[in-house]
């Protein structure tokens, strides 16, 4: 017999709403993994093919044995994208980016949530997001996998 499955901690949902603050995009060193569905809207974005987006914005990150595609960042470790005080891509933000800060191992419990909290000011803010919505957020990074640099080359 199966036990029922314990409901998550967000089962009557979680409010959020990005405030544009900026801080999961400047400031610190970090990766912002693409995916083939990311590049082709950036790229349609600009005008300008998949190769020539990823010659102008992305990098190869060496992560574990894999070739992973990432955004590039700027000198101060601002991301590629932030420009005047603001993402210039905001409406075809990669998805990495339009999910924050519902991320799988960011909902595995409160205090988890919570301390995401700490440095998101969008966290408790704005629209409720129901289960259904935080679990295929979650569900569409699984099945928009960051894209191995390698699968470009061939």
């Amino acid at each position: 017999m199966n036990e029922p499955r314990p409901q998550p901690f967000y089962r009557d949902g979680l409010r959020f709403s990005c405030t544009r603050c900026s801080l999961c995009c400047r400031f610190d060193s970090g990766f912002v993994w693409l995916s083939r569905a990311d590049l082709s809207v950036l790229a349609a974005h600009f005008g300008v093919s998949v190769e020539e987006t990823v010659a102008r914005y992305c990098r190869t990150v060496d992560i574990g044995g894999f070739r992973q595609l990432s955004l590039r960042e700027q000198e101060n470790k601002d991301c590629v994208f932030w420009l005047d005080g603001a993402c210039s891509v905001y409406a075809s933000r990669p998805l990495q980016c339009r999910t924050y800060p519902f991320w799988a191992h960011q909902l595995t419990d409160r205090e988890t949530w919570n301390e995401t909290a700490r440095t998101c000011p969008g966290i408790d803010l704005g629209a409720q997001r129901g289960q259904r919505e935080i679990e295929e957020m979650v569900e569409n990074r699984r099945v928009e996998p960051p894209l191995n640099a390698d699968s470009l080359e061939r």
